[in-house]
């Protein structure tokens, strides 16, 4: 019972770090590569 409430915790800890971890990453592949000039729908 303990390992599941520990793997549960380590899930969580491991989710929300990646989450902001790659917030602060910076921009994507799509928004580095699109300049100005690029019309996206209107």
């Amino acid at each position: 019972m303990r390992e599941i409430l520990l793997a549960a915790i380590a899930m969580v800890v491991i989710a929300f770090g990646a989450n902001y971890v790659l917030n602060d990453a910076g921009f994507s592949a799509a928004d580095q590569t699109s300049g100005q000039a690029v019309r996206l729908g209107e």
